[in-house]
């Protein structure tokens, strides 16, 4: 290997080592720190030679350094039992070493280190203060439902008509408790200042209907709210409408394909109808909501049992009464469960059980039943004025879709 060869790597060594170590002596008071610039900046190059030297030489030098990182930090454990500078000694000689063999890589890994070791104060500020004990509880159940139940669930269908997928109708679970909680941390950045429509948009991503009555009792008890109440529920319900959407996609692709102008105009509708009820004035009118929650599991759950229990009943219903029965099913859920009735006819259309163009008609069907339950439900719980407006945004909503429909 000629000169040529080995001058990249040799100066992407050197140069992480530099960045690294400028960082660490930066963070201690001078004449205290273990290891800064200068120390770096050597075992960049001891890394980077004792790698080129064959791996032997590289195990030798990674076993000095890691002794006198040791060495160090019994020494100084007493004022300052953090092992940060002890690991990016070691981190520091391994991408040395790799720069020998992929230059680009351990320098865009050097930044990346020397980027967390800079962002120190904020790091710590975001885990200790910023994110509370039940939102990491949160994250670490999203985390574990998409990477450890996921993967184990089976691909194939596990009922006789061939429509139920365990993998599938575990996506959407995983789906909703993943929107919600990027609604609750759009939430927690923005802040209620923003008025209605932060407030009534995400609150709608973690329960539509739950929202409706929520603004249906702050309008209840002031009736001058009434009308942005009612734009604020509106606003809920598009979030649910893109949720539909999403969980529709997730399920048969070709069908959201397919429904895209309907969809399209549904949400046209409610966001005009939204828009034009909201009045500045009630920024901090927010929803009844658990702050510390970034998602129901078990709203998530909920959806799960009815995609599943959905599925298979229209699917019996499609073998004994026909494409009929399957949108009577999903219609019916639509009352109560706006996504898992959707989903259920995604999936029926997925697995060749349904008419395409009975499958678009049928989510059509299912935003209407949707729509009809929560005008009635706005109607018991913020009277007259908020149930009229929620109700004409709701019909605007369906009026936009039928008229994609024969767009």
């Amino acid at each position: 290997m000629d000169w040529n060869q080995l001058l990249p790597g040799l100066v992407t060594a050197l140069g992480v080592g530099l960045l690294i170590g400028v960082i660490r002596e930066r963070r201690h008071d001078p004449g205290t720190a273990k290891a800064g610039t200068r120390t770096h900046a050597l075992v960049g190059v001891l890394g980077y030679v004792a790698a080129s030297l064959g791996t032997t030489v590289f195990i030798a030098a990674l076993l000095i350094v890691g002794s006198l990182a040791t060495a160090g930090y019994l020494k100084t454990a007493g004022k300052d039992p953090g092992l940060t500078g002890e690991v990016a000694l070691v981190v520091n000689l391994s991408l040395a070493a790799l720069a020998l063999h992929n230059a680009p890589l351990a320098a865009a890994l050097g930044v990346l280190c020397a980027i967390l070791l800079e962002a120190k104060q904020r790091l710590h500020r975001v885990s200790r203060d910023l994110i509370s004990q039940q939102e990491l509880q949160d994250a670490l159940m999203l985390a574990a439902a998409a990477l450890v139940v996921m993967p184990l669930l089976p691909a194939e269908p596990v009922d006789p008509w061939g429509v139920l997928r365990l993998t599938t109708v575990w996506r959407i679970v995983v789906l909703v408790m993943a929107v919600g909680m990027l609604g609750h941390i759009a939430m927690r950045a923005a802040g209620a200042r923003w008025g209605l429509a932060i407030a009534g948009f995400f609150s709608g991503f973690a329960s539509s209907t739950a929202a409706v009555a929520s603004f249906g009792r702050h309008a209840k008890h002031d009736a001058a709210l009434s009308v942005p109440a009612a734009g604020a529920a509106l606003l809920a319900n598009l979030a649910s409408l893109l949720l539909f959407a999403a969980v529709i996609g997730a399920v048969s692709p070709a069908m959201l394909r397919s429904m895209k102008v309907p969809l399209t105009g549904a949400a046209c509708a409610l966001a005009v109808a939204s828009v034009f009820c909201l009045r500045p004035g009630h920024a901090r009118l927010a929803p009844d909501r658990p702050e510390a929650h970034s998602f129901r599991l078990s709203h998530a759950l909920m959806i799960a049992a009815l995609i599943a229990a959905v599925s298979v009943v229209a699917a019996w219903l499609g073998e004994v009464a026909g494409d009929a029965g399957v949108l009577v099913a999903a219609t019916l859920v639509g009352l109560v469960e706006l996504q898992a009735a959707g989903a259920s006819v995604a999936q029926l259309l997925a697995a060749g059980g349904l008419n395409p163009e009975l499958a678009r008609w049928g989510a059509v069907a299912v935003l209407a039943s949707s729509a009809v339950a929560k005008a009635v439900l706005a109607f018991v719980s913020g009277g007259g004025s908020y149930g009229r407006v929620v109700a004409i945004g709701l019909a605007a909503m369906i009026g936009g879709a039928l008229i994609g429909m024969f767009a």
